[in-house]
């Protein structure tokens, strides 16, 4: 399968340079109706979310148990040693440290539920993100007997057949399948991925519990009232769906290749997929590493520009969603490797966003209305991807959102103040019917690492530069198709320096701000917020606890 020099499939996408095998030419079995798959599974999706009357079986009685020992385990021990010592922190991680054994319990669906959570830094607390990471590959991996039947059923042939290696402990076990280091008989070292026995009936049982559960939650979890749980649950479900179908993430990989290929953006490479040996269950791909993403260390010492890598991941998470509509939608530590000539090897396409046309120039005039600081052509953009309801009057929610103030920076607000800004801002949100739409949250969410990426890799970059850098090869490279696309040319419109500052909440006089000085930001903000919260609950502290109620 290999041949002398160069592969020719590197004009098709950005592979590595000596694979174990060409893709030109090759027939791909696997690939021939991948389209109407495609259609077939996201059929799949609303079958799953229907009305149920009744619950769906015992399957909710068993997550109500589960959740609710590790809630009142809690309550027991951690809450009260909290509350004694008057440490918060303690509370939040028996909390996190106990759902997430409650979700390895409860299964695959719970756990990829855990996984979506640990990529939220930011957005939810940092014990929970922290503890919910182990789930993305600490999960207890299946028996390897388990792992021959389901590779020997969907290849029809014994392992020994196919492979002259195959590892029987995985190199990572996460909640829909594990990775096993393996060789083929004709000599190519690979990975293969093994999808877990029965998880798809499984799956289909938790989403219908799932869903049955959603509706009465709204309003009654402070954290999900902006996404709203039945919309979270039909993102789950649209994204696990696809999940279950390894040929459509083989075909993800390929779609994601030859779009950097056609950037030139070669400082991202795709493994490449087997040509023949890719099921519902089994994926056959070359085999990748390099140094894990939070090894700074090692990249400083083998020469590895950190701060250029993180700029070229970038680059190419926006060129695929804004110009191609298609973007990786599960960037993480854990699916991506950095090679020793300084190229990022990114892995796992299970979760991969595509956006229709209408979409996609929403993304397009979002960003573009980021640079401008052109506030209603973000609000508009927003409207478009289903951000908010379509007839909504975007001049009124301007106003009512305050955008047509002055940007006031945090760090000077009193604890009180801004409290009750965010939640006057949140609760405008939900009086306009706003909601995260799946798309938007897998683009916010791969932007929250790669925000998280620069803390490690490029703290001291100045990110005023790099705005402006980022905007100069977009605008050089691809000025005249923006301006196609949506009407506005950024070869006539400088990036709106002031507009960034304030955005970031930095007056005028501040002329560099590195990622660095951007932590200390969020750092004594979060610290007075937490000085306010311990001065709130000291004098209740004092007082004890209420009276009984009068007989």
């Amino acid at each position: 399968m290999t041949s002398p020099g160069p592969p020719s499939d590197l004009s098709l996408g950005a592979f590595s340079d000596h694979g174990p095998w060409d893709l030109s030419g090759a027939d791909m079995p696997w690939r021939s109706d991948v389209e109407a798959l495609r259609a077939k599974t996201a059929a799949e999706v609303p079958r799953l979310l229907r009305r149920r009357l009744l619950p769906p079986g015992n399957r909710v009685v068993v997550t109500s148990g589960r959740l609710g020992w590790a809630i009142l385990g809690w309550r027991l021990f951690e809450r009260r040693q909290a509350a004694r010592l008057g440490r918060r922190e303690i509370s939040r991680a028996g909390l996190s440290q106990r759902l997430r054994r409650a979700f390895e319990r409860l299964g695959p669906t719970y756990i990829k539920l855990g996984q979506i959570l640990s990529s939220g830094e930011g957005l939810f607390p940092p014990e929970l993100v922290s503890e919910f990471r182990r789930l993305r590959d600490r999960v207890p991996a299946e028996p390897f007997e388990l792992v021959r039947q389901v590779v020997e059923a969907d290849l029809g042939r014994p392992l020994e057949a196919v492979f002259s290696y195959f590892a029987t402990e995985p190199i990572a076990a996460a909640s829909i399948a594990q990775v096993h280091a393996a060789r083929l008989c004709s000599g190519e070292e690979v990975v293969v991925k093994v999808q877990r026995p029965q998880v798809a009936t499984l799956v289909a049982t938790d989403i219908a519990a799932m869903s049955w559960l959603a509706p009465l939650l709204i309003g009654r979890i402070p954290v999900a009232s902006l996404a709203n749980p039945p919309a979270l649950v039909e993102l789950f479900a649209e994204t696990v769906v696809e999940e279950l179908d390894f040929r459509l993430e083989a075909d993800n990989m390929l779609d994601i290749a030859r779009v950097l290929a056609e950037t030139s953006q070669r400082s991202v490479v795709v493994p490449r997929p087997h040509p023949e040996l890719v099921t519902r269950r089994v994926l056959v791909m070359e085999r990748l590493d390099g140094f894990g993403w939070d090894d700074v260390e090692g990249m400083h010492r083998a020469g590895i520009d950190t701060s250029a890598v993180v700029r070229a991941l970038l680059i190419a998470f926006l060129e695929g969603a804004t110009l191609y509509g298609v973007f990786h939608g599960d960037l993480h530590g854990g699916n991506l490797f950095v090679q020793r000539d300084g190229r990022v090897a990114l892995l796992d396409y299970g979760i991969t966003g595509r956006l229709d046309e209408v979409r996609r120039l929403a993304f397009l005039r979002l960003l573009m209305g980021g640079t401008l600081n052109d506030q209603r052509l973000q609000l508009a953009a927003l409207r478009d991807m289903g951000a908010v309801p379509p007839d909504t009057d975007l001049d009124a929610l301007a106003k009512d959102l305050g955008l047509d103030k002055p940007a006031v920076d945090p760090t000077t607000m009193d604890p009180e103040a801004l409290l009750s800004e965010v939640r006057d801002l949140t609760k405008r949100l939900l009086e306009y019917g706003a909601r995260f739409p799946k798309i938007l949250m897998l683009f916010v969410k791969d932007l929250l690492f790669v925000d998280g990426s620069l803390a490690t890799l490029a703290p001291d970059v100045d990110l005023f530069a790099e705005v402006t850098e980022i905007a100069a090869y977009f605008t050089t490279r691809y000025g005249a198709r923006i301006a196609h696309d949506i009407g506005i040319d950024p070869r006539q419109h400088p990036v709106d320096m002031a507009g960034v500052r304030a955005a970031i909440g930095v007056g005028e006089d501040v002329e560099q701000l590195t990622y660095r000085d951007l932590q200390a930001r969020r750092e004594l903000i979060s610290r007075r917020m937490e000085e306010h919260r311990r001065r709130a609950e000291r004098p209740r502290r004092r007082r004890g606890p209420a009276p009984p109620p009068a007989p």
